[in-house]
């Protein structure tokens, strides 16, 4: 029988350990790796190969989230659940858009853990009721409601992210806002405003926050 090879990415070791005794006990999975922070997650992928990772979001150095969209570059038909306790619509959305094909929260029934494993590995995809429940309402409110936009013909030289940290820097967001906002660590929150400051040529954050809502940016109804 060929086992399901997961790696288990989590920074609580209770949390892992508890996980690793639960699937290496199930006939058709095997454990082959642990992290604890999302950067040991990326090394740990190369070295175990694993067929489904268990991702935590928020991990020290490099959460969940920016650690699976690197993942998914390199490996982008490796199958990843979220494992975590959040389950508010931002933590849902961003680890949607990052690619994961499960989210499932902690304190599931371990039968519930297992089949979704074995879905993902089969190359569909598994969210919980919880999180089904909120894509729902969701999806059913973008008929009714018009969803907020970034000034379209402004700054074409901005790269997506780069618009979004720039939107969020012209409503007066720190580095550290902007970091959870968007899912990203303080590092790539830095490179992306020197490459904003590079490309719209000023030379200081209130230089480009001017020069931002003057094209309209940092209005509340245009990002939310």
């Amino acid at each position: 029988m060929k086992k399901i090879r997961i790696l288990i990415a989590d920074d609580h070791a209770l949390f892992r350990e508890g996980m690793r005794a639960l699937l290496n006990a199930t006939p058709d999975i095997e454990v082959v790796g642990e992290a604890s922070d999302g950067e040991v997650a990326i090394t740990q992928v190369s070295s175990t190969q694993p067929d489904v990772i268990l991702m935590d979001i928020n991990m020290p150095r490099l959460n969940g989230i920016e650690a699976m969209r690197f993942i998914l570059k390199v490996h982008p038909n490796l199958g990843i659940i979220i494992v975590t306790m959040l389950e508010d619509d931002a933590s849902v959305f961003a680890a949607m858009k990052a690619g994961a094909r499960g989210y499932i929260l902690k304190g599931a029934h371990h039968e519930d853990v297992l089949q979704a494993i074995r879905t993902v590995a089969d190359g569909q995809a598994v969210f919980g009721p919880a999180v089904a429940a909120r894509m729902m309402t969701f999806f059913q409110s973008l008929g009714t409601t018009s969803q907020p936009v970034l000034p379209s013909n402004a700054f074409p030289e901005l790269t997506e992210r780069e618009r979004e940290v720039l939107q969020l820097m012209s409503r007066g967001a720190s580095n550290r806002d902007i970091a959870e906002k968007l899912f990203i660590s303080g590092k790539t929150v830095s490179n992306h405003i020197t490459n904003i400051f590079s490309k719209l040529q000023v030379a200081d954050r209130a230089q480009a926050v001017l020069r931002a809502r003057d094209a309209g940016f940092g209005r509340e109804s245009e990002f939310e």
